[in-house]
Protein backbone atom coordinates (compact mmCIF):
# COMPACT_ATOMS: atom_id res chain seq x y z
CA UNK A 1 0.00 0.00 0.00
CA UNK A 2 1.48 3.14 -1.02
CA UNK A 3 2.02 5.66 1.81
CA UNK A 4 -0.29 8.97 1.86
CA UNK A 5 1.93 12.08 0.34
CA UNK A 6 2.56 14.85 3.07
CA UNK A 7 0.34 17.31 2.85
CA UNK A 8 3.05 19.91 2.42
CA UNK A 9 6.64 18.91 1.81
CA UNK A 10 9.21 21.56 1.23
CA UNK A 11 12.80 20.37 -0.02
CA UNK A 12 15.47 23.33 0.66
CA UNK A 13 13.18 25.50 -0.85
CA UNK A 14 14.39 29.18 -1.39
CA UNK A 15 13.07 32.28 -2.92
CA UNK A 16 14.84 35.32 -4.19
CA UNK A 17 13.88 38.68 -5.63
CA UNK A 18 15.88 41.50 -7.11
CA UNK A 19 14.95 44.59 -5.39
CA UNK A 20 14.57 47.94 -7.49
CA UNK A 21 17.95 48.92 -6.78
CA UNK A 22 19.12 45.65 -8.60
CA UNK A 23 19.93 43.99 -5.55
CA UNK A 24 19.23 40.33 -4.84
CA UNK A 25 16.75 39.69 -1.57
CA UNK A 26 17.17 36.09 -0.37
CA UNK A 27 13.39 35.67 0.88
CA UNK A 28 13.09 32.31 2.31
CA UNK A 29 16.61 30.92 2.58
CA UNK A 30 16.80 27.12 2.41
CA UNK A 31 13.18 25.80 4.12
CA UNK A 32 12.64 22.46 4.64
CA UNK A 33 9.17 21.50 5.82
CA UNK A 34 6.73 18.47 6.56
CA UNK A 35 3.26 18.60 6.97
CA UNK A 36 1.23 15.56 6.98
CA UNK A 37 -2.61 15.37 6.37
CA UNK A 38 -4.58 16.44 9.79
CA UNK A 39 -2.05 18.83 11.54
CA UNK A 40 -2.47 22.03 12.72
CA UNK A 41 0.34 24.01 12.33
CA UNK A 42 0.93 28.09 13.37
CA UNK A 43 3.55 29.66 11.13
CA UNK A 44 5.14 32.38 12.90
CA UNK A 45 7.89 34.81 12.66
CA UNK A 46 8.23 38.72 12.79
CA UNK A 47 7.50 41.06 9.66
CA UNK A 48 10.08 40.02 7.27
CA UNK A 49 10.49 36.35 8.27
CA UNK A 50 9.66 34.99 4.96
CA UNK A 51 5.94 33.71 6.28
CA UNK A 52 4.12 34.84 3.55
CA UNK A 53 6.18 34.08 0.61
CA UNK A 54 6.20 30.57 1.72
CA UNK A 55 2.54 30.11 2.17
CA UNK A 56 2.66 31.92 -1.54
CA UNK A 57 4.51 29.07 -2.62
CA UNK A 58 2.63 26.35 -1.42
CA UNK A 59 -0.25 28.07 -3.16
CA UNK A 60 1.53 27.95 -6.00
CA UNK A 61 1.05 31.76 -6.40
CA UNK A 62 5.65 32.29 -7.29
CA UNK A 63 7.68 29.19 -7.91
CA UNK A 64 11.17 28.89 -5.52
CA UNK A 65 14.38 29.63 -6.96
CA UNK A 66 15.61 26.81 -5.97
CA UNK A 67 14.22 23.50 -4.10
CA UNK A 68 10.85 21.96 -4.85
CA UNK A 69 7.50 22.54 -3.56
CA UNK A 70 5.03 19.19 -3.17
CA UNK A 71 1.16 19.46 -1.88
CA UNK A 72 -0.35 15.86 -1.59
CA UNK A 73 2.29 14.90 -3.52
CA UNK A 74 1.92 17.42 -6.33
CA UNK A 75 3.02 20.34 -8.11
CA UNK A 76 1.12 23.14 -5.94
CA UNK A 77 -0.47 24.62 -8.66
CA UNK A 78 -1.82 20.99 -9.70
CA UNK A 79 -3.53 21.03 -6.18
CA UNK A 80 -5.20 23.74 -5.99
CA UNK A 81 -6.49 23.31 -9.75
CA UNK A 82 -7.65 20.05 -7.82
CA UNK A 83 -9.91 21.88 -5.08
CA UNK A 84 -7.51 20.22 -2.84
CA UNK A 85 -5.98 23.79 -1.54
CA UNK A 86 -7.63 26.93 -0.53
CA UNK A 87 -6.73 30.09 0.85
CA UNK A 88 -8.30 32.54 3.08
CA UNK A 89 -5.79 35.75 2.55
CA UNK A 90 -5.43 38.83 4.23
CA UNK A 91 -6.83 40.60 1.27
CA UNK A 92 -8.83 39.63 -1.81
CA UNK A 93 -11.25 40.75 -4.74
CA UNK A 94 -14.58 40.74 -3.45
CA UNK A 95 -17.57 42.34 -5.19
CA UNK A 96 -19.01 44.79 -2.81
CA UNK A 97 -22.71 45.37 -4.87
CA UNK A 98 -23.17 41.87 -4.53
CA UNK A 99 -24.88 40.41 -1.29
CA UNK A 100 -22.66 37.50 0.64
CA UNK A 101 -25.25 34.98 -0.25
CA UNK A 102 -24.40 35.90 -3.84
CA UNK A 103 -20.79 36.54 -3.51
CA UNK A 104 -20.83 32.76 -2.44
CA UNK A 105 -23.24 31.48 -5.36
CA UNK A 106 -21.41 33.03 -7.91
CA UNK A 107 -18.04 31.54 -6.71
CA UNK A 108 -19.69 28.37 -6.37
CA UNK A 109 -20.82 28.25 -9.73
CA UNK A 110 -16.73 28.16 -10.90
CA UNK A 111 -16.29 24.89 -9.29
CA UNK A 112 -17.17 21.61 -10.76
CA UNK A 113 -18.80 20.11 -7.41
CA UNK A 114 -18.86 22.75 -4.77
CA UNK A 115 -19.91 22.28 -1.33
CA UNK A 116 -23.89 23.33 -0.88
CA UNK A 117 -24.01 27.30 -0.48
CA UNK A 118 -26.14 27.47 2.66
CA UNK A 119 -23.90 25.10 4.04
CA UNK A 120 -20.86 26.88 3.38
CA UNK A 121 -22.37 30.23 4.43
CA UNK A 122 -23.67 28.22 7.94
CA UNK A 123 -19.85 27.18 8.25
CA UNK A 124 -18.23 30.40 8.32
CA UNK A 125 -20.78 31.67 11.11
CA UNK A 126 -22.70 34.12 7.99
CA UNK A 127 -26.17 32.80 8.88
CA UNK A 128 -27.24 36.69 9.62
CA UNK A 129 -25.78 38.07 7.01
CA UNK A 130 -26.64 36.45 3.44
CA UNK A 131 -28.51 38.99 2.50
CA UNK A 132 -25.73 42.14 3.45
CA UNK A 133 -23.90 44.16 0.44
CA UNK A 134 -20.29 42.91 1.05
CA UNK A 135 -20.18 46.77 0.86
CA UNK A 136 -21.99 47.01 4.30
CA UNK A 137 -19.70 44.43 6.13
CA UNK A 138 -16.76 45.21 8.00
CA UNK A 139 -13.30 43.90 7.55
CA UNK A 140 -13.68 40.93 9.75
CA UNK A 141 -17.37 39.93 8.26
CA UNK A 142 -15.27 40.20 4.93
CA UNK A 143 -12.80 37.61 6.42
CA UNK A 144 -15.67 35.02 7.33
CA UNK A 145 -16.92 35.72 3.58
CA UNK A 146 -13.17 34.42 2.20
CA UNK A 147 -13.58 31.68 4.71
CA UNK A 148 -16.58 30.45 3.80
CA UNK A 149 -14.94 30.93 -0.28
CA UNK A 150 -12.12 29.01 0.47
CA UNK A 151 -14.81 25.89 2.02
CA UNK A 152 -16.22 25.55 -1.40
CA UNK A 153 -14.05 23.12 -3.24
CA UNK A 154 -14.39 21.37 0.30
CA UNK A 155 -10.44 21.46 0.50
CA UNK A 156 -7.99 18.96 2.31
CA UNK A 157 -5.96 21.50 3.14
CA UNK A 158 -7.00 24.97 4.79
CA UNK A 159 -3.76 27.96 4.51
CA UNK A 160 -4.62 31.03 6.39
CA UNK A 161 -2.77 34.09 6.40
CA UNK A 162 -3.27 36.38 9.26
CA UNK A 163 -7.00 35.06 8.60
CA UNK A 164 -8.61 37.35 11.92
CA UNK A 165 -6.45 40.76 10.42
CA UNK A 166 -9.35 43.43 11.19
CA UNK A 167 -11.67 41.38 13.47
CA UNK A 168 -12.35 42.40 17.12
CA UNK A 169 -12.10 39.84 19.83
CA UNK A 170 -15.55 38.17 19.45
CA UNK A 171 -15.51 38.10 16.12
CA UNK A 172 -12.20 36.11 16.62
CA UNK A 173 -13.29 34.02 18.90
CA UNK A 174 -16.13 32.80 16.69
CA UNK A 175 -13.57 32.41 13.56
CA UNK A 176 -11.46 30.22 15.68
CA UNK A 177 -15.06 28.14 17.18
CA UNK A 178 -15.66 27.33 13.27
CA UNK A 179 -11.67 26.41 12.41
CA UNK A 180 -11.95 23.86 15.30
CA UNK A 181 -14.75 22.44 13.71
CA UNK A 182 -12.99 21.90 10.45
CA UNK A 183 -9.45 21.10 12.39
CA UNK A 184 -11.85 17.98 14.16
CA UNK A 185 -13.29 17.11 10.82
CA UNK A 186 -9.39 16.25 9.78
CA UNK A 187 -8.97 18.99 7.60
CA UNK A 188 -5.16 20.06 7.22
CA UNK A 189 -4.79 23.62 8.62
CA UNK A 190 -1.55 25.83 8.17
CA UNK A 191 -2.10 29.63 9.26
CA UNK A 192 0.37 32.75 10.01
CA UNK A 193 -0.37 34.69 12.41
CA UNK A 194 0.72 37.81 14.32
CA UNK A 195 -1.38 36.66 17.72
CA UNK A 196 0.70 34.45 19.02
CA UNK A 197 -2.27 33.48 21.74
CA UNK A 198 -3.85 32.25 18.91
CA UNK A 199 -1.22 29.82 17.63
CA UNK A 200 -1.06 28.71 21.60
CA UNK A 201 -4.70 28.01 21.79
CA UNK A 202 -5.48 26.54 18.25
CA UNK A 203 -1.86 24.77 16.90
CA UNK A 204 -0.50 21.67 17.89
CA UNK A 205 2.51 22.19 16.22
CA UNK A 206 4.57 25.49 15.17
CA UNK A 207 7.07 26.57 12.75
CA UNK A 208 8.87 29.85 13.84
CA UNK A 209 10.92 31.46 10.76
CA UNK A 210 12.99 33.91 11.12
CA UNK A 211 15.54 35.30 8.16
CA UNK A 212 13.78 33.38 5.94
CA UNK A 213 14.43 30.15 7.68
CA UNK A 214 12.84 27.60 9.96
CA UNK A 215 14.68 28.32 13.82
CA UNK A 216 11.90 26.22 15.30
CA UNK A 217 9.33 23.20 14.79
CA UNK A 218 7.80 21.69 17.21
CA UNK A 219 4.69 20.84 18.88
CA UNK A 220 3.48 24.04 21.43
CA UNK A 221 4.78 22.95 24.39
CA UNK A 222 8.09 22.33 23.44
CA UNK A 223 8.84 25.79 21.79
CA UNK A 224 7.30 27.39 24.66
CA UNK A 225 9.92 25.65 26.70
CA UNK A 226 12.86 27.16 24.60
CA UNK A 227 12.17 30.11 26.22
CA UNK A 228 14.53 31.64 28.85
CA UNK A 229 13.25 29.10 31.57
CA UNK A 230 10.22 27.98 34.62
CA UNK A 231 9.11 30.13 37.00
CA UNK A 232 8.65 28.63 40.57
CA UNK A 233 6.20 29.90 42.70
CA UNK A 234 5.44 28.86 46.20
CA UNK A 235 4.31 29.64 49.76
CA UNK A 236 7.08 29.19 52.46
CA UNK A 237 6.90 29.30 55.89
CA UNK A 238 10.42 30.82 56.73
CA UNK A 239 11.76 33.48 54.41
CA UNK A 240 15.54 32.66 55.35
CA UNK A 241 15.79 30.00 52.82
CA UNK A 242 15.76 32.93 50.33
CA UNK A 243 19.28 33.69 50.26
CA UNK A 244 20.39 29.68 49.71
CA UNK A 245 17.72 29.65 46.89
CA UNK A 246 19.36 33.03 45.47
CA UNK A 247 22.70 31.02 45.74
CA UNK A 248 21.75 27.90 43.97
CA UNK A 249 23.06 27.05 40.55
CA UNK A 250 20.62 27.55 37.66
CA UNK A 251 18.39 30.36 39.72
CA UNK A 252 18.32 33.46 37.52
CA UNK A 253 16.05 35.61 40.51
CA UNK A 254 14.01 34.94 43.01
CA UNK A 255 12.12 37.50 44.99
CA UNK A 256 9.63 37.39 48.91
CA UNK A 257 6.48 39.23 48.43
CA UNK A 258 4.89 38.12 52.44
CA UNK A 259 4.88 34.25 52.29
CA UNK A 260 5.00 33.79 48.60
CA UNK A 261 8.28 32.99 47.17
CA UNK A 262 9.22 33.64 43.04
CA UNK A 263 12.30 31.88 41.56
CA UNK A 264 12.84 32.05 37.84
CA UNK A 265 15.39 29.02 36.58
CA UNK A 266 16.84 27.74 33.83
CA UNK A 267 14.46 25.13 32.56
CA UNK A 268 16.98 21.96 33.62
CA UNK A 269 16.93 23.28 36.84
CA UNK A 270 13.79 23.18 37.63
CA UNK A 271 13.36 20.02 39.16
CA UNK A 272 15.74 20.52 41.92
CA UNK A 273 14.50 23.62 42.89
CA UNK A 274 11.13 22.11 43.36
CA UNK A 275 12.55 19.61 45.40
CA UNK A 276 14.56 22.12 47.55
CA UNK A 277 11.55 24.16 48.19
CA UNK A 278 9.33 21.66 49.19
CA UNK A 279 12.23 19.65 51.50
CA UNK A 280 14.20 22.14 53.10
CA UNK A 281 11.51 25.07 53.12
CA UNK A 282 8.30 22.86 54.16
CA UNK A 283 6.50 24.50 50.92
CA UNK A 284 2.99 24.07 49.82
CA UNK A 285 1.12 25.34 46.93
CA UNK A 286 3.91 25.23 44.67
CA UNK A 287 3.19 26.04 40.77
CA UNK A 288 5.78 25.66 38.05
CA UNK A 289 5.25 27.46 34.51
CA UNK A 290 7.36 27.20 30.95
CA UNK A 291 8.30 30.08 29.46
CA UNK A 292 5.18 31.98 27.62
CA UNK A 293 5.24 31.18 24.16
CA UNK A 294 5.83 34.82 23.73
CA UNK A 295 9.33 34.99 25.41
CA UNK A 296 10.02 32.05 23.30
CA UNK A 297 9.33 34.07 20.17
CA UNK A 298 11.56 37.03 20.95
CA UNK A 299 14.23 34.51 22.43
CA UNK A 300 14.04 32.47 19.33
CA UNK A 301 13.97 35.24 16.43
CA UNK A 302 15.72 38.23 18.22
CA UNK A 303 12.71 40.30 17.75
CA UNK A 304 9.77 41.88 19.92
CA UNK A 305 8.42 42.99 16.65
CA UNK A 306 4.65 41.16 16.56
CA UNK A 307 5.38 39.49 19.46
CA UNK A 308 1.60 40.23 21.05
Amino acid sequence: MNETPPAIELTQVAKTFRTPGGERLRAVDGIDLTIRPGEVVAFLGPNGAGKTTTLDMVLGLTSPSEGTAEVFGQPPRRAVNAGRVSAVLQTGGLLHDLTVRETVQMIASTFRSPAPVDAVIERAGLEQLRGRKVSKCSGGEQQRLRFALALLPDPDLLILDEPTAGMDVNARREFWRAMHVEATAGRTVVFATHYLEEADAFANRIVLVSGGKVVADGPTEQIRSRASGRTISADVLDGAILPTIREHPGVIDADLTGHRLTVGVSADGSDEIARLLLNGAGASNLEITTGSLESAFVALTGSEENAR
